[in-house]
């Protein structure tokens, strides 16, 4: 597997109870066709950024097809590394609108939510898409680390996605590591777009219903250089009460 496969198999593992419905209403699709029941947020995102990017054409709809063909037909492994593109360009397009109406405007369409266009795209990408994964099983750790009956948990429904001894390794070693959280602002510095999905991420990895997530949020979210209505704007998206 890719960091995009194993980040799609972490995404469908539901590393917190309600991930699964914040991917959801981030999507905000109706029951048509999978890219024609892109609406609300998701649409006009998708709108905002096709023209800043030179079109439609430009931006990752098939990673976004796979994704909302998951949610609504309950795809599983077929849909493979797709589904891990379709939760970056997702997070991009969060990312894009959250900043566009945070005040924050960058005239940058992410590159989690841009088709890769070169090498040097696709190594980024590939850097971004491993930052957001290290992420969420950092925000995983909010409340102090992940106990082992939720690692196993969330390994199990890895082995129904295929994955293979080395990515199991790979995600038990990051989540018995300590919290990285320094390092993954470290990362992000200078970079909003990337900011803002990491944000965007952690939300969907946990429930953010104890003090010590909450806590952790904050922090990162002023790590990270956020401004409060961005974040509120991300939360606003996945269907989460004011943080």
């Amino acid at each position: 597997m890719g960091i995009s496969d194993l980040l799609g198999a972490m995404m469908q593992s539901g590393m917190a109870p309600s991930s699964g419905r914040r991917l959801q209403n981030a999507v905000g699709g109706g029951s048509g066709g999978v890219l024609e029941s892109l609406g609300g947020m998701l649409g006009d995102a998708l709108n905002q950024a096709g023209r800043v990017a030179g079109g439609k054409q430009n931006l990752a709809l098939g990673g976004l097809g796979a994704l909302v063909g998951s949610l609504l037909g309950g795809g599983g492994r077929s849909v493979g590394g797709a589904l891990g593109g379709g939760v970056m360009a997702l997070l991009g397009a969060m990312a894009f609108k959250a900043l566009q109406g945070g005040g924050r405007r960058t005239g940058q369409v992410p590159l989690g939510l841009l088709e890769p266009r070169t090498d040097v795209d696709r190594r980024e990408l590939e850097r971004n898409t491993e930052l957001v994964l290290r992420a969420m099983i950092n925000a995983a750790k909010a409340d102090g680390r992940i106990d082992e009956k939720e690692i196993g948990r969330i390994v199990g429904k890895m082995q129904e996605s295929v994955a293979d001894a080395e990515d199991q390794r790979y995600v038990l070693t990051e989540m018995q590591k300590p919290p990285e959280t320094e390092t993954l602002i470290s990362a992000a510095k200078g970079r909003p777009e990337l900011a803002a999905e990491i944000y965007a991420a952690s939300l969907m990895a946990i429930e953010v219903d104890t003090a010590a997530e909450k806590t952790y949020l904050d922090r990162l979210a002023s790590g990270l250089g956020l401004p409060r209505e961005v974040t509120r704007r991300i939360e606003q998206m996945v269907g989460l009460p004011p943080v």
